[in-house]
């Protein structure tokens, strides 16, 4: 699996394509572009029989690179990385983070695949394809691209559950440029297994990685919010940002203003982890961790699972307590 961080509606567990499949991809490419070349060519000759000998060598050549080199290109950018030969494989070309690519990555793609694939036959693309641990050919290096599977059997990616309502729509204006891609991972990776970890181990996993995020957006985690919670709450409006960026401002909304935090609490595996009484030494005094209200703290007693008293102002959020 690769370690790509999408924030569209790409699963981030896909599978670098291999050169057996590339390979057969860009040979599908190359006689569907052949063919088309051969047809206008001779359309190209009948029509251009009146003309000089120098004429039709320059309409030619100009066709040739027309088709051969500006046809990929102009096909990647419009499919988002779906080529002819790579949708009958079952391949796409993605950014380096998950997304879709746009004409400045195929540009790049193309111009190189000139010179690695059509003017070397394929040889260096073939052996950076087995040198890279990914399978990437030098235009994939340069464009800052990569070809993946598309067709993963379901089940494999893991499920981000979403954020409290109440926290929908609140991180609207943080800035997320500067969050690295192994962050994002780590955040994705963490919300899909929190609840296959022991809660203090998961508590302090959220305290760090929600440090961490809030260093790179320069904004600090809000009080009173529990650092799982704002975990996810951050990738959903990266999810939200990009899907826009990908599909238009009207297709994905991150929620709008909500009231303040102390409003509705935290429920579910968002909550601090409890600890048995019985489980704290008599000298000495147990951890203080804060809830979803500012005023009050969890010390060792053991608190009645949120899910058993629903509350009636505020729908479930799809997060089950760990275990």
């Amino acid at each position: 699996m690769s370690e790509l961080v999408t924030g569209e509606a790409v699963a981030l567990e896909l599978r670098p394509a291999r050169l057996p499949s590339r390979a057969l991809a860009v040979l599908l490419d190359l006689m569907a572009a052949m063919a088309v070349y051969v047809v206008a060519t001779i359309a190209l000759v009948a029509a251009t029989a009146s003309l000089d000998e120098a004429a039709q060598t320059a309409i030619s050549i100009a066709l040739f690179v027309l088709l051969l080199v500006g046809g990929p290109i102009l096909v990647e950018t419009l499919s988002h990385g779906r080529s002819l030969g790579k949708m009958a494989c079952g391949l796409r070309v993605v950014r380096d983070d998950g997304g879709p690519i746009r004409f400045r990555h195929a540009l790049v793609r193309g111009l190189i695949g000139v010179i690695e694939i059509l003017m070397t036959l394929g040889v260096v693309a073939c052996i950076a394809s087995l040198v890279s641990a990914r399978g990437r050919r030098l235009g994939d290096v340069f464009a800052g691209t990569l070809v993946v599977r598309e067709r993963v059997p379901a089940g494999q990616a893991g499920f981000v559950p979403p954020p409290p309502p109440w926290l929908a729509g609140r991180f609207s204006g943080l800035d997320l440029s500067a969050v690295p891609d192994g962050l994002w991972l780590a955040v994705r990776q963490y919300l899909t297994r929190m609840g296959q970890l022991d809660p203090q181990v998961g508590w302090s996993m959220a305290e760090r990685l929600a440090s961490d995020l809030a260093g790179r957006t320069g904004a600090p985690v809000p009080p009173g919010v529990p650092p799982a919670a704002y975990l996810a709450a951050v990738v959903q409006e990266r999810q939200a940002r990009e899907a826009r960026r990908a599909f238009g401002h009207g297709s994905a909304e991150g929620g709008g203003p909500v009231g303040p935090v102390g409003s509705a609490g935290p429920a579910g595996a968002y909550a601090p982890p409890v600890y048995p009484a019985a489980a704290v030494a008599p000298d000495v005094r147990p951890a203080v961790y804060p809830s979803a209200d500012p005023g009050t703290a969890v010390r060792g007693e053991r608190a009645a699972p949120p899910q058993e008293e629903p509350s009636a102002g505020r729908p479930s959020t799809g997060f089950a307590p760990p275990a």
